[in-house]
Formats: C-alpha cells, sequence, structure tokens
C-alpha cells in the first residue's frame, strides 16, 4: 500500500483500514489530522483523494496519497486512537481545520463537536496558548470565546437585564415572579404582568440537557396557551447583542400596547 505498509491476504481494504495505512506508512509518532481526522471524528465529512497525516517537525516525506503536515507542537496527549487509528484529539483537530478550512466551515464543525458531546473548551483554549502563531488561531479563538461556559451568576444576569431595560426605556419588570396556571406553580424570571409577557434567561449549562431541553418546552407551551408570550435570552445575547436584544422586548411590549 505504501513503502514499508502491506496488507497481506486481505480483500480490498475499507475505508479505515486506508486511514491506519496511510499513518503508519509516516513512522512512529504520527497520527490522523486536519480534514482527515474530521472525518474520522464526524466533525466534517470530507471527500479529500489526500489523506492528512500530521508527524513529529523534520519525519515528514512526500508519499502518494499522502498529505504530511510536519508539526514541531504534536505532543503525545495531542493523540487519540479512534477505532484503531491514531488520531489527533478533538481540540488538536479543531486547532489544524482553522487553518485550512473557512470561518463558517469552522464555525460548523464546532457546532458539531458541540452536538456530540465532544467539546471541550478548556482542551480548545490549551492548544490556543501553544499554537505558536498559527494562522487559524484568532478565528478559533474568537468563536471559542462565543461558546465557552458561562461564568456569570443569577445576580450579574438580572443586573444587566435590569439595566438594560433601564436604559431602553422599558418598564421594570417583575423578577423571580411566581405565576399560577391551574395546579402548576411557575416562576419567570422577569414578568410583565400586564402584558402578560416574560422573558427567561437561557444558560446553556442549566438548560443544555435533553431533559432540560424538553421541559422548558412544554413550559412554553403552557405559558403560551395562558396567554403568556415567554422570550428566552442567552447571557452570551446580553452581554455581546444586547441591542438587538432590547429591541426584540420593546416590539413585544409595544405590540402588546396596541392590542
Amino acid at each position: 500500500m505504501h513503502r514499508g505498509v502491506y496488507a497481506v491476504g486481505h480483500a480490498p481494504l475499507v475505508a479505515e483500514g486506508v486511514l491506519l495505512a496511510a499513518v503508519l506508512a509516516c513512522g512512529p509518532g504520527a497520527a490522523l489530522s486536519h480534514l482527515s481526522a474530521a472525518g474520522l471524528l464526524d466533525l466534517r465529512p470530507t471527500s479529500r483523494a489526500a489523506i492528512d497525516v500530521t508527524t513529529r517537525r523534520g519525519a515528514a516525506r512526500r508519499r502518494a496519497g499522502i498529505s504530511a503536515h510536519a508539526s514541531g507542537t504534536l505532543r503525545p496527549q495531542d493523540v487519540t486512537t479512534v477505532r484503531s487509528i491514531p488520531c489527533t484529539t478533538v481540540a488538536r483537530t479543531l486547532l489544524d481545520l482553522a487553518d485550512v478550512i473557512r470561518p463558517g466551515a469552522l464555525e460548523r464543525a464546532l457546532e458539531r463537536a458541540e452536538m456530540l458531546r465532544v467539546l471541550d473548551t478548556r482542551a480548545v483554549e490549551e492548544q490556543l496558548a501553544n499554537a505558536d502563531g498559527r494562522r487559524g488561531a484568532p478565528t478559533l479563538a474568537r468563536l471559542i470565546s462565543e461558546i465557552r461556559p458561562e461564568t456569570h451568576t443569577r445576580s450579574e444576569f438580572e443586573d444587566r437585564f435590569l439595566s438594560l431595560c433601564c436604559a431602553a426605556g422599558i418598564p421594570r419588570p417583575k423578577v423571580n415572579a411566581q405565576l399560577a396556571l391551574g395546579d402548576k406553580l411557575m416562576e419567570a424570571d422577569f414578568l410583565w404582568p400586564n402584558e402578560r409577557l416574560i422573558v427567561e434567561s437561557d444558560g446553556y449549562a442549566a438548560h443544555g440537557t435533553r431533559r432540560a431541553f424538553e421541559r422548558d418546552r412544554r413550559r412554553d407551551a403552557l405559558l403560551l396557551v395562558a396567554g403568556y408570550r415567554t422570550v428566552r435570552v442567552t447571557w452570551g445575547q446580553l452581554r455581546n447583542a444586547s441591542a438587538e436584544v432590547a429591541a426584540t422586548v420593546a416590539a413585544l411590549f409595544r405590540s402588546e400596547k396596541r392590542e
């Protein structure tokens, strides 16, 4: 298959066998990387014919069908094993991808990692700290900052949201207000009772599980049937898109007044 790599007594190899052969051809310490690693890790599909393999600096050699990347920063902890194939970790793969794909495609790969529950933002940040001036690092740093786990307290969210309302001329809502809907008692983060408008803080840490997702949707449906409109606001929106949040709440507030 490659010089020094043979498939003895096998029918035509499946795709994973071809990937493993490419890694073995590049010598000890090599690992599947970049677009090929992203495909194996299910972060993004690839139809690229050449197989990406990262080796220690100085170890890369030209081989047919292999795109070899020599690296002086590839460490043992940057490599894992996926279906018997040495492969860069999710965090290292994302850093490698940042150098070779567009920002929009990188963002989709991050979203895919998050959906698969394999995204470790701390591991990505550790990779960025050792990025050694790589060209894709600033883009990855910006994207990871937008999805970093929230570190605010509930009171910080409340203070910022109430300040936003004040600055936008929106009347102050009731905070952590109790609502009785039949035999159910619910708490609304921010409530304008006359306008029957509710704003909920929608933090991923507290609402990112399947059970929380289902619970929140049932709750929103019950409130809608009772005549309450619910707007969910994340910390990221409150921090990075406060004008848009204020405009949305103000528009809903005014529309209720017109009705």
